[in-house]
């Protein structure tokens, strides 16, 4: 008996983390099921410039389509990166670079998937944070990053994120947020969407963290009614190394990351990966 034939997929991933040797095994693997499959790249490839252009393109040789989102690791100045360029020349740099992979990037025009579930808008964001995710009972910016440095939880961005030319991070962030705004309302509003960030667009997903410091660098209250603002069918995000599905507002939440060997050997059994966006997993 002949098999059916395989139903064109859109699949997401996130934080591959390619300094590690198994995770570029399990990478090495990392294929597609039809010609139309895409995939979703929800940032933290890798630190240096040179491997993340590697593991775009090699993943754009397989796939259809390939959206990348930044994470926060594509965008720290390494010691170890030969590419001198900090904060928003490193991320056109990497945007030029995936343009000529033909990787689509925050910056192009969003592509419409019109394989099974759609058509449906797909729109690859980078937004950063602001701090604003503050921890339980901590009023103010300067208090949650006081208690970072105390319990010595503290994200390495605080080193190595630079914000070139803006002041700070969260002004990066806001001026992201309000570019990002203009282009999410003037898409065809008839259309839904799926939005893609590297860091969660709501408090919610943080709420699970082992310590609650860390939220501040996870995403900003700016986008918190995106979901419903935007019509989007799901969201997809990495980042926080707790790949899940959750719902909020009636709307599918996926959190698709590989993360760290010793995070994932254990579940690999158990938490799919790639995840699939569409058609919607029964």
């Amino acid at each position: 008996m002949t098999a059916p034939p395989a139903t064109p997929r859109l699949l997401a991933v996130s934080d591959l983390h390619t300094g590690y040797p198994d995770n570029r095994e399990v990478i090495g693997k990392l294929r597609p099921d039809t010609d139309e499959d895409w995939l979703i790249v929800a940032g933290d490839v890798a630190e240096r410039a040179d491997e993340i252009e590697r593991v775009l393109s090699t993943l754009k040789q397989r796939f259809s389509t390939v959206l990348w989102a930044p994470g926060n690791h594509e965008l720290w100045s390494h010691p170890s990166d030969p590419l001198a360029l900090r904060g928003e020349p490193r991320y056109q740099h990497l945007v030029q670079r995936c343009r000529d992979a033909g990787v689509l990037t925050p910056e192009d025009e969003y592509p419409i998937w019109r394989g099974p579930g759609g058509p449906v808008t797909v729109a690859p964001l980078f937004l950063l944070y602001d701090y604003t995710f503050l921890p339980p009972g901590i009023d103010t910016q300067e208090a949650a990053l006081a208690l970072a440095y105390e319990t010595g939880v503290v994200c390495t961005d605080e080193h190595l994120l630079h914000p070139d030319p803006y002041p700070s991070r969260e002004a990066w962030c806001r001026a992201r947020v309000a570019y990002t705004e203009q282009r999410l309302d003037a898409r065809d509003p008839a259309l839904p969407t799926i939005l893609v960030n590297h860091f969660p667009m709501t408090r919610h997903p943080t709420l699970v963290l082992r310590y609650p410091q860390f939220a501040q660098w996870c995403g900003t209250v700016l986008t918190a009614d995106w979901h419903v603002r935007y019509n989007a069918r799901a969201v997809v995000y990495g980042h926080l190394h707790i790949p899940r599905t959750t719902s909020e507002d009636g709307v599918r939440f996926e959190e698709v990351s590989l993360g760290y060997p010793r995070e994932w050997r254990p579940r690999e059994r158990h938490a799919p990966w790639p995840r699939q966006i569409l058609p919607e997993p029964v």
